[in-house]
């Protein structure tokens, strides 16, 4: 017991490292800013300051392999998937140019706060910069729904992402339930059935 304590331990320490590191070193050395790191895949604790972490349980859940990443948002808070585990979850991949993002950014906004704790909403920003991200998430009213800067792409690389807007759907096991367009209604009727499943 005593040394899968330390094994987990040892993962968040280096995971935690390796994300500090790439944060220091910016888009000049070393890993580019806003990089995406994998997280150890040993089960972990959701991290009780995280905004994304659901209410405490007795047992965390498994984190499936879907989930076993860490990155930063675009505001620059650290972000670990893992906190997400044991519940559906919709990542939004969007651009900041993009029209079609565009209109289904009002949905996301009205929609994510009412299911915050039962489907995250997690949008994953990719093909720009960051000063149009920010731009995006204000002109929009997303700043209650975590975003992931993911300039560098790795999570659009991950889950085979080629197009925005793509929405990748994950029930509470991890497993892909849906990838690709959806529009209001469809994500509205999505996320209702999996708040309720």
């Amino acid at each position: 017991m005593r040394t899968a304590v330390r094994v987990t331990a040892a993962a968040v320490l280096a995971a935690t490292l390796a994300a500090a590191t790439a944060c220091a070193a910016g888009p000049e050395g070393g890993a580019p800013a806003g990089a995406v790191v994998p997280a150890s895949p040993a089960p972990a604790s959701p991290a009780s300051g995280s905004p994304s972490a659901g209410p405490a349980s007795a047992s965390p859940a498994p984190v499936p392999a879907a989930l076993s990443f860490t990155g930063k948002t675009l505001d620059g808070t650290a972000f670990d998937a893992a906190a997400l585990a044991g519940r559906p979850v919709v990542l939004w991949f969007w651009a900041p140019w993009c029209a079609t993002c565009a209109s289904q950014a009002w949905t996301v906004a009205e929609i994510a706060p009412t299911y915050r704790d039962t489907v995250p909403i997690v949008g994953v920003a990719g093909l720009g910069e960051q000063k149009a991200m920010k731009s995006f998430v204000t002109e929009f009213d997303l700043g209650g729904t975590t975003q992931i800067d993911d300039r560098a792409g790795a999570l659009w690389r991950r889950f085979k992402v080629a197009e925005q807007s793509t929405f990748v759907v994950l029930d509470r096991t991890g497993r892909v339930v849906h990838q690709g367009f959806l529009d209001g209604e469809a994500l509205t009727r999505q996320v209702e059935t999996l708040a309720r499943g």
